[in-house]
């Protein structure tokens, strides 16, 4: 069993592998972006984009042959949290097992952090455009 480290973003093998099957597709881009962003109808979602560069201060986070990067609001988000792989059925999909989530709506896609907590409702500045 894998020890829990809240200061960090961890992944599953399976996410993993999953990751590393679409990195070998593309061509170009070398690099996973995952963020935040404020949407959905609890307030905030995750989302996945490929990435050729990253920014000075992006979280790099390194696992085998793929390359995650984090903006520092989005990371806020998601510290301690564990990105998973998952198949139930028809569906499948990443999954995030986030701590700091206080609700997730009915269809998953969204969530809604405690506003003690200090996160700051800015996250969308770090979101690029595409």
């Amino acid at each position: 069993m894998d020890k829990f480290k809240p200061e960090q973003l961890q992944f599953s093998d399976v996410a993993i592998s999953h990751f590393s099957g679409l990195l070998k597709k593309e061509k170009v881009n070398q690099s996973i972006r995952i963020g935040v962003k404020k949407a959905g109808c609890s307030g905030y979602e995750y989302f996945f984009e490929y990435e050729e560069t990253h920014a000075q201060d992006d979280t790099v986070i390194k696992h085998d042959d793929c390359t995650f990067l984090i903006d520092p609001k989005s990371f806020e988000f998601l510290k301690g949290s564990k990105v998973d792989y998952e198949e139930d059925g028809f569906n499948k999909g990443i999954k995030f097992h986030n701590p700091n989530a206080t609700s997730v709506c009915g269809c998953g896609e969204s969530f809604t952090v405690d506003s003690d907590k200090n996160f700051s409702s800015e996250v969308t500045s770090q979101v690029k455009k595409k």
